[in-house]
């Protein structure tokens, strides 16, 4: 393994996992940090992954996760922790000292905040604040901000669900307009700063998908993908977000999830953005392009 070039990823799944898939195809040594040694943690080690068990919120674990190690990309599920994890990342990998880049996963709503908004939710004012944490720090610090993800449940497990049993995409986002990306697409951009992140040092990269569409329109793109008529149902918002606790949210994730439905409603994530073409040469994927391939999933 080829120390100069070793990459840290926390968490066993999510976008870190396919940052690594991205990484292994080039030969870039990762190693991952993550809470618990069990089956996913094994399957990686399989894969020719390093695996460490530590907690970014624990500063001994998080330093003892970067001996040796170059490129850390940071990146917390939605939690209540998150700038707390960012803090102690900074501090101990400040010390440290040897880091050449810190990627840090945060969401493009912080393109749209201030230090006194309160229009968002407490996941997203945790990542404004993280970003100001590690531009303090004075690490080489990459900032990515992706909007909504395609891959997110909303258009995913929930929309397949819908689909199936009458052929319509249930949200409660009113006539506002949303470019969801891919998570592949972020983590080809990630994956691409971590293999030579000192021509990108101090960026900010803001991700969407290639055009702007309300449900609509989203719909419609379902609709070619699959072969099949899909129509958007506009769910009144108080309904909706009082089934989100039944799902399994804690109150800090549905408190974000219900926010960013609102913010959809108020046209917040009405934009677009070049960061994946900029960074990789190539448009993101598009949300027709994204179902095709997932053709399957949707109609069971």
């Amino acid at each position: 393994m080829v120390a100069n070039n070793l990459v840290l990823i926390p968490g066993a799944g999510g976008v870190g996992r396919t940052i690594f898939e991205h990484l292994r195809a080039q030969d870039v040594p990762v190693r991952f940090m993550v809470r618990r040694d069990d089956e996913r943690a094994a399957e990686l080690r399989a894969l020719g992954a390093e695996v460490v068990i530590g907690d970014l919120t624990r500063p001994e674990s998080v330093a003892a996760a970067l001996q040796g190690v170059a490129r850390m990309y940071f990146a917390m599920r939605v939690s209540p922790e998150h700038l707390l994890a960012a803090t102690v990342v900074a501090s101990v990998a400040k010390e440290y000292g040897k880091l050449e880049a810190l990627v840090d996963l945060s969401q493009m709503t912080v393109s749209q905040m201030t230090a006194t908004s309160t229009e968002e939710s407490h996941q997203q004012r945790l990542h404004w604040l993280a970003e100001q944490v590690f531009d303090w720090s004075g690490l080489p610090v990459v900032h990515i901000r992706p909007t909504a993800f395609l891959d997110t449940p909303l258009f995913t497990t929930m929309a397949a669900r819908s689909i199936q049993e009458n052929g319509t995409i249930a949200l409660p986002f009113g006539t506002g307009r949303t470019s969801p990306v891919a998570v592949d697409d972020v983590a080809r951009v990630v994956a691409t700063v971590l293999r030579d992140p000192a021509p990108h040092i101090g960026q900010v990269y803001e991700l969407t998908g290639p055009r702007s569409v309300d449900m609509t329109e989203l719909a419609a793109e379902f609709s070619r993908a699959l072969g099949r008529p899909v129509s958007y149902v506009d769910v009144p918002p108080e309904r909706w977000e009082a089934h989100l606790p039944n799902l399994g949210m804690p109150p800090h994730v549905a408190q974000h999830v219900a926010t960013m439905a609102r913010l959809h409603r108020d046209d917040r994530y009405n934009r677009t953005a070049d960061g994946v073409e900029r960074v990789m040469g190539t448009p993101a994927q598009s949300i027709e392009a994204f179902v095709t391939a997932r053709k399957d999933f949707y109609l069971g």
